[in-house]
């Protein structure tokens, strides 16, 4: 990554000094002040919601209820958000519309831990530092998973297994290898003494396919998040071995261990978000921010995240851009620890 050039160091400074100028407008507004109220930017036309991934996994099930709660809690004016999938390339495609629409906030992407991991591995030919993360809505907890009557009845026949013989089982990720739900079966497994490097990891175009390939037999062990293992496991097809989540989780996940549960220190987890084109103003931020923040205080949105085994929370503009900025280097690490690179 060509990190040092002077226009991209540019465009990130740019984007420090937005993040202090919006925390300063943010401070300055009386609580619960209304954009429009403060004489700031509202929508004026329909909004594109552009979703960096094929249709059924969990990426594209959150944009379609950040979508849903928008219209239904009427915050956007009175307009429609029109999701648009963009799968491939890494989701270079999705972030290509956005560069497009430069400074145009009726245009909303997806913002995901994901993104940050092709970054570092080399799959996703762009700079997230570009990009402005608006929202973190969602934190995720990635699954290890196996059809209901798979040998493998718990993680640790799993890593004997794979122990023995790394290539011997096939272990389906979304949408391609590097990214989070590949990184958070991959980190544990290092740590339980399997090699990683030699593992069969067969890229889908989204973990809603992954499962398809599970129950269909065509693969042995799933990675994915709740949305797509869960309604599985309600169905009696699938079971859950084990999750990446620093604690055990609630609801459908309560009965689920950990890792570290098991004996293998490592976790992995991965947040959901919204993303702004490059050159947005202080103003579109703190709409966005504003609406969205409404969003994830709903009981519609709660409810969303809640069914599917993850946990819906809130972060906004400045906290999401150090995020970003801090997952890139911790990503980094991780990489080299596992001994990963790009062209995985």
């Amino acid at each position: 990554m060509s990190t040092q050039h002077p226009l991209l160091n540019r465009r990130r400074q740019a984007l420090q000094t937005l993040a202090a100028t919006t925390a300063g407008l943010y401070l300055g507004a009386p609580a619960g002040a209304q954009t429009k109220d403060r004489g700031g930017w509202l929508p004026t036309q329909n909004l594109t919601y552009v979703i960096g991934v094929a249709a059924g996994g969990s990426i594209d099930l959150y944009a379609r209820g950040i979508k849903s709660a928008l219209e239904n809690l009427n915050l956007i004016n009175n307009h429609t958000v029109l999701p648009d999938n963009k799968p491939g390339a890494g989701g270079l495609l999705s972030l290509q519309q956005l560069q497009r629409n430069r400074g145009n906030a009726h245009h909303l992407g997806t913002f995901h831990t994901g993104s940050i991991a092709g970054q570092v591995a080399g799959v996703l030919k762009a700079d997230m530092r570009d990009y402005v993360p608006v929202a973190m809505m969602v934190e995720e907890t990635s699954l290890v998973a196996v059809a209901a009557d798979s040998p493998l009845k718990a993680s640790a026949d799993l890593i004997e297994r794979l122990r023995k013989d790394p290539t011997s089982l096939t272990i389906a990720v979304a949408p391609i290898k590097g990214l989070n739900t590949h990184l958070a079966i991959a980190k544990p497994l290092k740590a339980a003494g399997v090699d990683v490097s030699q593992l069969t990891v067969v890229p889908f175009r989204s973990s809603g396919d992954s499962m398809v390939a599970l129950l269909g037999g065509h693969v042995d062990v799933v990675s994915a998040t709740g949305p797509s293992v869960v309604p599985q496991v309600q169905n009696g097809k699938v079971r859950m071995l084990v999750s990446a989540a620093p604690v055990r989780g609630s609801g459908p996940l309560a009965n689920v261990p950990t890792w570290r549960e098991q004996g293998v220190a490592a976790d992995y987890v991965s947040y959901n978000g919204v993303l702004l084109p490059p050159g947005v103003d202080a103003e579109q931020i703190y709409f966005w921010e504003t609406a969205l923040k409404k969003v994830a205080e709903s009981a519609e949105w709660r409810a969303l995240v809640e069914k599917s085994g993850n946990k819906p929370m809130f972060k906004g503009y400045v906290d999401s851009h150090r995020y970003l900025q801090a997952e890139l280097k911790e990503t980094q690490a991780l990489f080299a620890a596992l001994g990963l690179g790009a062209g995985l």
